[in-house]
This record gives C-alpha cells, sequence and structure tokens, in this order.
C-alpha cells in the first residue's frame, strides 16, 4: 500500500523539483511531476482536473521567481509567481481537500538579529524578492495555515540544475583568485537534505510554518572556500565586504535559520552544511 500521491509542481526539471520527485517516490508515494510542458501552473481549470483526476494528498509547490536582483527590475513577474500563484494553489487545494508544501526563504527577515531567526520572528524583507515571497506566505495565512506547509529555506545548491556551488567551481578553475562576500551569512542547504526534510513533514502530518536549513552557518565566502578545497581546485578565495561588490536587491547581513522547531515535530535533525557540500562535489562536480 502506497503511503499516499503527490504532485511535484517543477518535479520534472526543478532545482529543488528533481531530487523531491526522487526521494518521495523512493519513499514509496506514488509521485506525478511537472513541467512547463505538460501543465501550465496559472491555468486553474488545468491544475483543477489534475487534482480531481488524481486525487493527491499534497501539492508541492516548488516554481518561484529566485532571481533576486532581476526581481527589483521585475517586480510584476515576481509577484505573479511568488505571491499570485501560490494563493491560485492554495484555493484549488483547499476545494480538493489536497495539502499544498510551498517553499519560502531567508529573505523574509531582515538580517538584523544575531542569532537564529525562529518561525514567530517578525519578519522585514529587503528586497522585491522578499517581499513577493512573504506575500506569498500571507496569501497561503490567510486561507488558513493549518491546510497547508509552508517552508522557509536558503541557500540551496544539489545536482541536476545550476546553481551557486557550480558556478562558483566554475570561475575557480578559471582564475587564480576569487574574491567573495564574507560579511552574508546564512544557512547553506543541499536540495537532497531539503526534500528529506519535507518528506518528514508529511509523514508527522505536520501544518504550519517550518524552517528547513542544513545545518550550522556559512558566508558566502566560507561556502566558496569549502566548494574549492573540496574540489581541489587550485584557487585563492579572499573575503571581502558587500559594499566592495555592489548589487541592486539588499541581502540580509544576517539570515541564519532555526530548525529546531522541525527537529521537535519530525525528530529529523538536518546534517550539516559542510558535509551535504562535500557529498555534493565529490559525487557530482569533482
Amino acid at each position: 500500500m502506497i503511503p499516499g500521491r503527490v504532485v511535484v509542481l517543477g518535479g520534472k526539471r526543478g532545482l529543488l523539483g528533481m531530487p523531491l520527485t526522487r526521494t518521495l517516490t523512493e519513499a514509496g508515494y506514488e509521485v506525478v511531476p511537472t513541467g512547463r510542458d505538460t501543465l501550465d501552473v496559472f491555468d486553474e481549470s488545468a491544475v483543477a482536473r489534475l487534482l480531481n483526476d488524481f486525487k493527491p494528498d499534497y501539492v508541492f509547490n516548488t516554481i518561484a521567481y529566485t532571481a533576486v536582483d532581476q526581481a527589483e527590475d521585475e517586480p510584476v513577474e515576481a509577484a505573479k509567481l511568488n505571491k499570485t500563484l501560490p494563493r491560485l494553489l492554495g484555493q484549488i487545494c483547499l476545494d480538493h481537500g489536497s495539502c499544498l508544501v510551498h517553499y519560502s526563504t531567508d529573505f523574509v527577515f531582515d538580517g538584523t538579529k544575531t542569532e537564529p531567526y525562529v518561525e514567530t520572528d517578525p519578519v522585514n524583507p529587503q528586497s522585491v524578492y522578499g517581499k513577493t515571497k512573504l506575500e506569498g506566505e500571507l496569501a497561503l495565512a490567510d486561507m488558513g495555515m493549518e491546510h497547508f506547509l509552508c517552508l522557509r529555506t536558503a541557500w540551496l545548491f544539489g545536482p541536476g540544475k545550476i546553481n551557486f556551488v557550480e558556478k562558483i567551481l566554475g570561475y575557480a578553475r578559471e582564475r587564480d583568485v576569487l574574491r567573495i562576500v564574507h560579511d552574508q551569512v546564512g544557512s547553506p542547504t543541499s536540495t537532497i537534505d531539503l526534500s528529506s526534510m519535507s518528506l518528514a513533514l508529511i509523514k508527522a502530518n505536520a501544518r504550519g510554518l517550518f524552517h528547513t536549513v542544513g545545518g550550522g552557518k556559512a558566508s558566502w565566502c566560507e561556502l566558496t572556500s569549502e566548494a574549492v578545497a573540496a574540489a581541489g581546485v587550485n584557487c585563492r578565495v579572499e573575503p571581502i565586504m558587500s559594499d566592495e561588490f555592489p548589487q541592486k536587491a539588499k541581502r540580509p547581513a544576517y539570515s541564519v535559520l532555526s530548525t529546531q522547531k522541525l527537529t521537535e515535530v519530525t525528530g529529523f535533525t538536518p546534517r550539516p552544511w559542510v558535509q551535504s557540500l562535500r557529498e555534493y562535489v565529490y559525487g557530482f562536480l569533482a
């Protein structure tokens, strides 16, 4: 007997969608992954038809506008994916009795805290990306968060699609020195580990808001240094301050997320991000 039925929006080609589909399938769930070629997520009748025919217990939304700097110039496009889509999906899932699992971000915080953020901390996004992701959260909250799972995550890396770690190792192989921001600190997270956390939460029949990130913390410079060392690339990594590398969108200086609530509800403790990073680099990028 299968433990349940799941739809993974963005499951065919997404950075998170692909490992999530694999993790859920290996756990025995019947999974339907979608892509742009198989489902227009803004076609309400098409989404409703899928849910009516397949009757999933869970719908995972891994689709988002994640180009942080570009969002400053494209607020309407960012809001469409980050605010309008979760609201639309939330209503359809409510109508069909499915639980929507939606992913949000550490960018909902302003970065002024000096210890890990918990789910109840005040939000104050400083960028269009962060604001639109928060609006997506609030849209679900307005419908009753007891019907949904909203998972805040951060700094994703993993196999199958380009990400910061893969990009930075490409640069490291071409250059003698990389100068990387050291005054932005967050929670690097493996998509494989995030998939495991997501599975643990649905197994626990959890609902509401959770932080789901890798264990520990790092600056972008520290993440880069570990990746370069793991790959055995001969490139020096030097720390710089954010004002030496200006970007359109303001980033939180500190956005480490606490996973205590996740562990209390599921018993799952995220492994250190360094361990996950080395596994990724050794297995896919070295």
